[in-house]
Order: C-alpha cells, then structure tokens, then sequence
C-alpha cells in the first residue's frame, strides 16, 4: 500500500479563488495527494462569488478539509508529517498572520507549522497595488524561509485563454514543492 503525499491549501479572501480550486483539481488528477483545505470565512465568499461554487462543492475538491477556526486540527501539528503547503490565494490579512506568526486562525497556525518544521510554504499574495506594509511581510515570509509568488502571469508562452494562463501558475507553484504536473510548456530560450 502506498502512502499518499500530504499536501495542505489555503484559500482566503483574496481574488484568484480558481488558483485555490485548479490546485485542488490537479492534485487530485494526478493522483498519490491527500490533500487538506482550509477555507477562511471570507475564501467561501469569494468562492461562491469568482466561481459560483457552494461550500460543499469546494470541500469536495480536497479529501480532509478542516474548519478554519479549528486550531486544534491535525494539520496544527509539526507531528502531522506534510510536503508543504500552498495559500492560493493568500490576502494580505493572513500574509501579515504569517509574516507575524500570530497563528490567529488554522490557515496562520498551519502556514506557521510549515515554517518552523522548514517545510516548503507557497504563498500567493493578490493585492495591486501594494503598500509599504505588504511589501515588508512579504520579505519576512521569505526571510523565513517561505516563498512568495503573486500569480504574474508570463506571456512568453503564448497562452490563449484565461485557463491556460491560471495552469501556468498553478504548474509552476507545484512545481515549487516537487510536483510535476505539466500544465505549461517551460521556457526553452528564443529559436532562430
């Protein structure tokens, strides 16, 4: 029997909740992925809002999700072993929870769980443009070991939709934590 790689998501606030829910699609497509999502109050929001989901319909996508209130979670705990963890999309409230380690909800604690067991933490901050403030957290998620990579799309690929521009970044954030997914051909340097 083998043992599925655990793989924690948070998705908060922030617009982009289909980076959220295209990693969630993906891993489950790939297969050998447990994954485990936290929705924060304003992240079901904006799921029904962007994407026109309900609640339970985003659950779904995830095998465990947990309540983002529940600090007492499994994933709450350096002893509950995970490959990393992914905020798509991350708001600029919990970027400053992670970035101050004030672990105020299970999205912070489990980002900050990540961090302290140097774990791999992809956030994906959404806000245009930023203030002082967000610049300054951002650089103290990465100075602690964190990576910060706000969904830019890259035009050099040529992309034709909207989808084809979200697997982009979806692709290259898994990539970060060692999963290949293929959505997107990379850059090869220019052809004659």
């Amino acid at each position: 029997m083998s043992v599925k790689k655990r793989i924690v998501i948070g998705m908060t606030g922030a617009t982009g909740a289909v980076y959220g829910q295209r990693i969630l699609e993906v891993l489950r497509e790939l297969g050998g992925y447990e994954t485990h999502l936290i929705v924060s109050t304003a992240g079901f929001i904006n799921v029904h809002h962007e994407l026109g989901l309900k609640r339970s319909e985003i659950l779904a996508l995830a095998d465990v999700s947990h309540d983002v209130n529940d600090v007492a979670a499994s994933i709450a705990s350096g002893a509950f072993k995970t490959e990393g963890m992914i905020v798509a999309p991350c708001s600029m409230k919990t970027l400053g929870s992670i970035a101050h380690g004030l672990s105020d909800n299970l999205i912070a604690r489990a980002a900050d769980v990540t961090l302290k067991e140097r774990r791999r933490l992809v956030i994906m901050p959404r806000e245009t443009p930023l203030n002082l403030a967000h610049i300054r957290n951002m650089a103290s998620v990465a100075e602690m070991g964190g990576i910060v990579f706000p969904p830019m799309p890259a035009f050099y690929g040529k992309s034709k939709t909207l989808a084809e521009l979200v697997d982009e970044s979806v692709g290259r954030v898994l990539g970060l934590l060692g999963i290949e997914a293929e959505l997107f051909a990379p850059w090869e340097g220019l052809r004659g």
